[in-house]
């Protein structure tokens, strides 16, 4: 995750020398559509099923989100990506594979809404809805329901084009059955990590 952290903040750092006479001010009624590439990392306990230690990696793959701002400085965001696949081992064994697709609707903040600057930075918080699939024959993971929250930077290059940062943290818990019979929770709780671009219109 560090060379994650490292990718993110030269990205941002080279989008701030690239907007330097640019700049935006959010605003009442603005759209925006966002789209980017992430990593995402799983909590280092993922938990236990047939009271085995289970274990999720950690996955990669590219972000998108629609917004809308109903004042200068509060605004909604869904937001989603392409499935990432986790590879599964338990009790050290490898176990196959499972797909997951998060969906996230957040309430977000924008601090310096209705100023001009360069950079806009945002906190959000919600709901996420995370479904599973492609999992091992036999295997089932249920859906999870959780909070979700995230951090955010757009760096204007125009007044409509600017680079996006990101990271966000869900709560995504997942009852594991074989054959119909629990076996036990996984404890996913990714933190991920992206950056891309956000057009505003």
């Amino acid at each position: 995750m560090n060379k994650h952290f490292l990718l993110t903040a030269a990205l941002l750092s080279a989008g701030g020398l690239v907007a330097s006479q640019a700049a935006l001010a959010y605003q009442a009624g603005d759209i925006f559509v966002r789209g980017g590439y992430a990593k995402t990392d799983t909590r280092s306990d993922n938990g236990q099923a047939a009271e085995l230690d289970l274990g999720v990696s950690s996955a990669s793959g590219f972000t998108y989100g629609l917004g809308y701002l109903f004042t200068d400085k509060l605004g909604i965001e869904l937001n989603s990506s392409e499935k990432f696949e986790h590879d599964l081992t338990l009790g050290g064994g490898e176990f196959g594979s499972v797909d997951r697709m998060p969906i996230n609707l957040l309430v977000n903040y924008y601090p310096l809404g209705g100023m001009d600057s360069r950079v806009q930075p945002y906190v959000g918080a919600g709901l996420n809805y995370t479904r599973f699939s492609g999992e091992p024959e036999g295997v089932d993971a249920r859906r999870s329901y959780g909070a979700v929250g995230q951090v955010g930077v757009d760096l204007a290059i125009t007044e409509n084009l600017m680079l996006n940062g990101f990271a966000n943290y869900a709560d995504v818990d997942s009852r594991i059955s074989v054959d119909g019979e629990r076996l036990g929770t996984a404890k996913v709780d990714p933190m991920t990590i992206g950056g891309g671009v956000t057009l505003r219109f």
